[in-house]
């Protein structure tokens, strides 16, 4: 049997293989497009049969006028800058604080270990719209910081609690045996952390760390309780002079949505580039 005798139905195979995965992708968007156009339509004729005169067109002016052919940025753009500022902030010192959180519940330092839990305990087990309060009203005058910073470390210091349950859990899952060829090498602690352990863990943590930056991009919601001028208090303050309440709110989670959406986005493509060496060396 030749060559090519023996390679035709290996050739057969994967048409069929592939006719197969198209009739199922088919499928698949067949099944999306119809939710999508179900969800529409509820939306639509929901929205229709509301006694509401929806009133969209007001709505670009919040994000950009041109006034003598000059540019000039409405308030949900200044609103979402300072979102942007406060989440940027807050998830630098959040991945920091909760890295040496997780490192301190992993140390045989029974101070260390005892603190990091209390902290824990304490900021896991309380609402965040309290512990605002408690650095607005308490440690703010203390520290004698303004409300940008106040935000910021009452976020941070939340998110912290849940980064460093996902640093410690992404330590733990490299396996022993990396640790002890480390050792065996002579490596420090610290090297084996930065180059040895970490490298290995980040993989496993940025599907859960998303999900915290996520999670942080809609709690920074709550510092327009402390008058900052966030996208969210833009909002509030659109609808107090406009009383356009529904078009505005839905607007704003727009907005968040695509903040979410891209956060998303940007940490796939992270993984898959980091998870890249490991598919090769396979």
């Amino acid at each position: 049997m030749t060559q090519p005798e023996r390679d035709r139905p290996l050739a057969r195979y994967s048409r069929a293989l592939r006719r197969e995965n198209s009739r199922r992708n088919a499928l698949d968007w067949a099944f999306f497009l119809s939710g999508a156009a179900l969800l529409l339509w509820v939306v639509v004729q929901g929205a229709g049969a509301m006694p509401y005169n929806w009133q969209w067109y007001r709505i670009p002016p919040f994000f950009f006028r041109i006034v003598d052919g000059d540019l000039i940025w409405g308030p949900f753009v200044r609103g979402l800058v300072v979102t942007l500022r406060i989440v940027g902030w807050s998830a630098l010192l959040a991945m920091v604080a909760g890295l040496c959180i997780a490192l301190l519940r992993l140390s045989r330092s029974f101070a260390g270990h005892g603190l990091a839990t209390v902290y824990l305990e304490l900021v896991r087990n309380t609402p965040l719209l309290v512990q605002m309060y408690l650095f607005y009203f308490v440690l703010s005058p203390i520290l004698g910081i303004d409300r940008f910073w106040t935000g910021v470390l009452a976020l941070a210091f939340f998110e912290a609690s849940f980064i460093s349950e996902i640093v410690r859990g992404g330590i733990l899952s490299v396996p022993r045996g990396q640790w002890e060829a480390a050792s065996a090498l002579g490596m420090r602690s610290t090297a084996v952390y930065a180059r040895v352990v970490l490298p290995q863990a980040l993989p496993l943590m940025l599907p859960p760390l998303t999900s915290s930056l996520v999670n942080l991009i809609k709690s920074s919601a709550i510092v327009s309780t402390i008058a900052l001028f966030d996208l969210t208090n833009e909002g509030r303050n659109a609808i107090a002079d406009t009383f356009m309440a529904f078009e505005i709110w839905l607007t704003i989670a727009a907005v968040y949505l695509v903040l979410t959406l891209s956060l998303s986005g940007l940490a796939a493509w992270l993984e898959a580039r980091a998870r890249r060496p490991e598919q090769y060396d396979a």
